[in-house]
């Protein structure tokens, strides 16, 4: 799998940076796939989750209000992120502090699922961002990614091919 990680600058301001990760096999972002996935039967959600990111990147910062902490391993950042609690879809991503987000894929979270093991593609989008998430930590804990900019953004070796890694 080879991905690598891309800014979104016109959610990205001068509170927040947002990236996502541009999948080589998909030609896309990961975020872009879940617009596409969502856009029919959560039209409104997704406009909420849109401005939301907006208003992160512009005006508030990834504040932890906005998000349900610790869906991944202690210290990976894995979390969702929702417009309103009361809703269904989640939006996977990890969160570095207050001013920077990395956005994954996400989707539907129906009312009989109390956990995210229990539906495969919420599973499979979470568990994809863990991995990804060791990957960028291990490449900050190897000083191939740093951040600048008072944390607001990275910089180094954003591409990634987990062949070669392994």
């Amino acid at each position: 799998m080879k991905f690598k990680l891309v800014k979104l600058k016109s959610y990205s301001g001068k509170e927040a940076s947002i990236y996502s990760v541009y999948m080589e096999d998909l030609q896309k972002t990961l975020f872009d796939v879940f617009l596409e996935e969502n856009k029919t039967s959560f039209k409104s959600e997704l406009k909420d989750i849109l401005k939301r990111m907006s208003v992160i990147g512009h005006k508030t910062g990834a504040r932890e209000q906005f998000f349900k902490t610790k869906e991944g391993i202690p210290g990976d950042g894995v979390c969702a992120l929702y417009d309103d609690p009361d809703k269904k879809l989640r939006l996977y991503c990890i969160r570095y502090g207050k001013q920077l987000i990395i956005l994954g894929g996400g989707g539907q979270k129906t009312d009989h699922i109390r956990e995210l093991q229990e539906d495969e593609k919420l599973k499979k989008e979470n568990y994809l961002l863990r991995d990804i998430s060791a990957r960028i930590r291990t490449r900050t804990d190897e000083k191939e990614i740093v951040f600048i900019n008072g944390g607001m953004d990275f910089e180094g070796k954003f591409e990634f091919d987990t062949e070669k890694d392994e």
